[in-house]
């Protein structure tokens, strides 16, 4: 699965998912909910390009 970068640099890791926002491992990026934002900065999905 691909990762996705935000543009603040924080990594979104598909196999690790994102346990603050009840995003489970496994989930790939396009699956992530429109209400996902970085945990890191705020920003919304459409801040990440694919890496």
């Amino acid at each position: 699965m691909d990762k996705y970068q935000c543009m603040c640099g924080w990594i979104y890791d598909p196999e690790v998912g994102e346990p603050s926002q009840n995003i489970k491992p496994g989930t790939p990026f396009e699956a992530l909910p429109d209400t996902f934002t970085c945990p890191q900065c705020g920003l919304g999905k459409n801040a990440f390009r694919k890496i």
